[in-house]
């Protein structure tokens, strides 16, 4: 585990930087106790990268969950009440894996996925904006498109610009230019420099350009501009779970309602990150889903918030040179570590600063060389990716543009399969003879329409012969089609050969009633030729 440390350690301390304002941020836009958002944090650091098989990625509290966690609060009445939901949606999420629910992050599309990471790159650029600018009123966290000022995403950003803080901007250029000079090659062939993680060395930037702006009142950053730390010794900032309502239906749709939701964003964040992984690993799928579980478990156990594998951390974790699952570990350690030990400096850290990590971040994650390379692999990626992104940065919900995207890919099969069902060679074909039809090895339901029409489409005294010598599974329905064909061919001088279709028959008395009219009708249509 530690074979990597060099790359892993300096990777963990920029996924620290990136998560502590987040899980902050997360907790409060759900209404909950700004320490919650850190026990996640630590819990999904520590415990699920231990048990987790992701080598990159970083489990967190998620931002996708925000309202979920809010409408529980309110709907329960407690935020014990829901801790308790959470122990049990990570109950839930182990009977998943035991169940091999895991098998569902291999079905979605790789345009879709890559939709999905563009999406969350705009999402993090839109949100970051204003606190790029100076304006700090909402949560780093809160990914909502509807603010609770009643003011949308574009909104803000539109207000936030209209009245920029001068020091804000200066800090947030500055750090950029700093970690953009550090990914030049003059400093990544250096041996030692290589292993400093630019980010860091933004947020050190950022810390003495803030205390310099001090004294200059056009620069000055006042307060409510800084990492909102909370005092952790205040014990009555902790809670416990509480599982008085078991009996309430309410709690379990909760629980409910968060186990499905969490695994679902947690196996979409797993392919995400499987696929910018630069040693191209697979995440076993549910053992994922066993080491969500058992952190959520514990996150609910000690007062923390439900949590996820989460993009934006598992991103900056490969941008920074992570290796293994030592540098998400270690990053839950500097949470538990930091807010304690060093808790006075991280509340000099200035969110300008912060901003401009995760602006680079989001830049990576929506290259414009992403938009052109899925324009080259043709209509049938760019349709469902960008529908992907484009539903993801006006609305600001992953699962949301993800099933949209889904809906648009699987629509694209639909008509595939609408329009070539099975093999036809024209080349193959010349007038007065046959007209030779191919199935495929797996004939599905997708597939009625698509030969329906071309069955119905065949002119009067067509001689067709429809093979299905190499098919494997050919599908009742489909089957029915070809057999009402056959049936009604008679009236329209249409004489059918079918070729294969004994092994594909169902035992079925009426089956067997219906292959036997059909090769009787095919015997006496040969007889006539």
């Amino acid at each position: 585990m530690f074979t990597k440390l060099k790359q892993d350690l300096p990777a963990s301390i920029v996924v620290f930087l990136v998560a502590l304002p987040l899980c902050l941020g997360i907790a409060v836009a759900s209404g909950a106790p700004p320490v919650s958002g850190l026990i996640a944090g630590v819990v999904g650091g520590i415990i699920v990268g231990a048990f987790s098989g992701s080598p990159l990625g970083v489990s967190g509290p998620a931002a996708g969950l925000t309202a979920i966690v809010a409408m529980g609060i309110a709907e329960l009445g407690s935020f014990e009440l829901l801790l308790a939901a959470v122990v049990v949606a990570g109950v839930v999420q182990i009977l998943l894996g035991v169940a091999r629910a895991g098998i569902i992050a291999y079905y979605f599309p790789s345009s879709v996925i890559k939709g999905m990471l563009a999406g969350i790159g705009i999402i993090i650029i839109l949100k970051q904006i204003p606190h790029a600018v100076g304006d700090d009123k909402d949560p780093m966290g809160d990914e909502s498109f509807d603010q609770p000022d009643k003011l949308n995403t574009f909104q803000e950003i539109y207000y936030a610009l209209q009245e920029p803080h001068l020091g804000a901007v200066i800090i947030t250029l500055c750090c950029l230019a700093l970690m953009l000079l550090w990914e030049r090659p003059v400093i990544q062939r250096n041996n030692w420099l290589r292993y400093v993680p630019g980010p860091l060395l933004a947020v050190v930037l950022g810390i003495v350009m803030a205390m310099g702006f001090d004294g200059i009142p056009s620069l000055a950053i006042g307060v409510g501009h800084y990492v909102p730390l909370p005092d952790l010794m205040d014990t009555g900032s902790y809670a416990l779970p509480s599982f008085t309502a078991l009996g309430d239906g309410a709690f379990w749709r909760v629980a409910f309602t968060i186990a499905i939701v969490a695994s679902i964003e947690t196996l979409l964040c797993v392919e995400a990150t499987d696929k910018m992984d630069p040693q191209k690993r697979i995440t076993p799928a549910n053992r994922e889903l066993y080491a969500q579980g058992a952190g959520n478990i514990l996150s609910g156990l000690l007062g923390g918030l439900p949590l996820t594998q989460v993009i934006v951390r598992s991103s900056a974790n490969i941008q920074s040179g992570g290796q293994t699952k030592l540098s998400a570990m270690l990053h839950g350690c500097w949470l538990l570590i930091s807010v304690f030990a060093i808790a006075g400096l991280l509340r000099m850290v200035p969110l300008a600063s912060l901003a401009a990590i995760l602006l680079l971040v989001g830049y990576k994650l929506a290259k414009p060389s992403l938009f052109k390379v899925m324009w080259g692999n043709g209509l049938a990626q760019f349709i469902p990716f960008v529908v992907t992104v484009g539903f993801m940065a006006i609305t600001n919900d992953l699962l949301r543009g993800v099933a949209l995207g889904l809906a648009v890919a699987f629509i694209h099969i639909l008509w595939k399969n609408f329009t070539v069902p099975f093999h036809f060679d024209p080349l193959k074909y010349k007038p007065g003879m046959p007209v030779y039809i191919t199935l495929s090895e797996d004939v599905t339901f997708l597939n009625k329409a698509g030969i329906k029409r071309t069955l119905s489409q065949l002119p009067n005294g067509t001689r067709i012969v429809i093979d299905a010598s190499r098919t494997i599974n050919l599908d009742p329905d489909v089957r029915e089609i070809i057999d009402d064909f056959v049936e009604a061919s008679g009236e329209r001088g249409v004489i059918v050969d079918l070729i294969g279709f004994e092994k594909n028959r169902e035992n079925t008395p009426r089956q067997r009633e219906l292959l036997q009219a059909v090769r009787d009708f095919a015997r006496a249509g040969r007889s006539k030729t």
